[in-house]
């Protein structure tokens, strides 16, 4: 984003700000008090509330809570649009070589920036769901590059005081709508609920996820912080998921045998170099029988090649280079049409039985963690499913919305993990979110859009909020026991995260931030300088 050096800075409309730091204090403050109370010393994931406190609220007597004040100051307005583990000035560090500088790169203890990242000028309340979907106000994200060089291609266009959406692509220039429409008919799954969680590689502006929503598929956004350097902030500006990310050295932060589909629109990713290393982490966060979606270079060569700067038989090399790595991961060529073609990761083991030894990719060997994914290095390997898992896979699990509340077969890789604990907490959940709109009266109503939850167990925070117009990112701390597969296999979405680091998000970006279990903000204080930078 442009700076603006020399403009006065305005702070963000008081109407917003104080509700929200009300709305962390009240929660925090709460769930500290009430979790020493109640909290079972052999129960490890610590509840903010019992069933017995929730249902005895107007019974019981609250002691004022003594809350120390910590002030911070405010940050320059050059830091703006500070995001400290993606700093463009700290990019001259690291080798560009596969975009390793993109990656996350904290700054050490001694440059960590203890202030508050300032709006930047004219910043307005955010546009309400849906109406944000299309616009947006051009002041909170007043990025003129990404006008001039995209307004083409109809991805976005400044009209007046906003930013306008028309759901423009590069490999859609008639509109997402109609994008989506054909992959539809290539994909008759993503009709019938079958399909519910998605990525989208080099999102753009987030046009495809948004689309998604109306469609039952929650898709979450992923694109570094590069020469475009807003695809993100736009997305959550719009109220669409999406997180700071980029295929790299390392995993993404997802588990194993997530996503139900995959989707790269001209993302630009070199899916074939690198030993198709990229490809290959593809593969291991979809789920077997997920859907990998590509359109643009190499698809529809023939036709398209003149307008990619490229020869036909360069593109051909590319195509057949593409299929045989996917043939090598066993995935399969689902369906194609146009500039759109789908493949589809196998089903079941057999296929990985039949690999010869020694051939390229290998299969990882059993000393690889395939959930193991916070600064993991990717690995030139094939992940192959666990065979015990055998409801896991996309044509078994339960289709949505029913799958919201089924048990995920792999809770029983959790010590204590079982169907009970799940509807217990499931149960819990439903109770507490109708208390916390008691108390937040905006919760449930358009003034909420994204929500953070940052330290879930089994996404329930997430389920039981799933009829209101917000979505929810679920943060498993990386330190913590790994209950994120449950979260993808419910059909919600989330990420790992270490809270001594900074989020992988644009400043100003959520609406409410929902912490359980208290402990781990009063362990990690000063690792929480940075919340009040992306949120409120």
């Amino acid at each position: 984003m442009n700076n603006q050096d020399g403009k006065p800075v305005t702070q963000p409309d008081k109407s917003r700000i104080v509700p929200m730091a009300i709305i962390f204090v009240v929660l925090c403050g709460s769930s500290f008090y009430m979790g020493i109370i109640f909290c079972s010393e052999k129960d490890r994931f610590l509840s903010i509330y019992s069933e017995k406190s929730i249902e005895s609220h107007k019974e019981s007597s609250i002691i004022p809570l003594q809350i120390k004040y910590i002030s911070y100051p405010e940050c320059s307005i050059d830091f703006q649009d500070y995001t400290p583990c993606t700093d463009p000035r700290r990019w001259k560090k690291y080798i560009s070589n596969r975009l390793t500088l993109l990656e996350r790169h904290c700054p050490p203890k001694l440059e960590r920036k203890d202030c508050l990242v300032p709006p930047p000028d004219g910043y307005k309340l955010p546009i309400r769901w849906p109406k944000s979907r299309d616009e947006c106000w051009y002041s909170n994200v007043p990025n003129e590059w990404i006008n001039k060089q995209k307004s083409n291609q109809h991805w976005l266009k400044k009209e007046g005081e906003k930013f306008i959406f028309p759901g423009g692509g590069t490999m859609f220039p008639n509109g997402v709508g109609k994008y989506v429409d054909l992959m539809q008919d290539l994909i008759p799954e993503m009709k019938d609920g079958t399909i519910r969680t998605a990525i989208d590689t080099g999102c753009g502006v987030a046009s495809w996820g948004g689309d998604l929503l109306d469609r039952g598929i929650l898709a979450l956004s992923l694109a570094p912080r590069d020469n475009h350097r807003a695809q993100v902030q736009f997305a959550l500006e719009r109220g669409i998921p999406a997180i700071l990310g980029v295929l790299s050295t390392r995993r993404l932060p997802f588990p194993s045998n997530s996503f139900d589909m995959a989707h790269c629109s001209r993302c630009l990713i070199p899916w074939t170099e690198f030993g198709g290393i990229y490809l290959l982490e593809i593969h291991r966060i979809l789920r077997p029988g997920g859907f990998w979606v590509l359109s643009g270079p190499p698809i529809n060569y023939k036709r398209r090649w003149r307008g990619w700067n490229t020869t036909i038989d360069a593109n051909r090399s590319d195509y057949e280079k593409l299929q045989e790595l996917l043939t090598s991961l066993c995935f399969k060529m689902f369906n194609t049409k146009g500039d759109i073609a789908v493949w589809q990761k196998s089903q079941d083991n057999n296929c990985y039985n039949k690999l010869i030894r020694d051939t390229y990719p290998p299969k990882c060997d059993d000393g690889l963690e395939p959930d193991s994914a916070w600064y993991t290095p990717l690995r030139s390997c094939i992940v192959v499913p666990d065979p015990k898992f055998k409801k896991s896979g996309l044509s078994s699990i339960s289709k949505w919305p029913e799958r919201l509340h089924v048990t995920p077969e792999r809770i029983s890789m959790l010590h204590h993990g079982s169907d009970s604990t799940f509807k217990h907490d499931d149960s819990k959940w439903k109770k507490q979110a109708a208390y916390y709109k008691k108390l937040i009266p905006e919760l449930g109503t358009d003034k909420i859009r994204n929500i953070m939850d940052m330290n879930t167990v089994y996404g329930g925070f997430a389920a039981a909020l799933i009829d209101d117009p917000v979505w929810v990112m679920n943060v498993v701390s990386s330190y913590a026991t790994n209950t994120l597969p449950m979260v993808y296999d419910r059909g919600l979405i989330g990420t790992f995260h270490d809270w001594c680091e900074a989020f992988s998000t644009y400043p100003r970006t959520y609406d409410l931030l929902h912490l359980d279990r208290l402990f781990t903000l009063e362990s990690h204080r000063s690792c929480f300088a940075t919340l009040g930078s992306f949120s409120w």
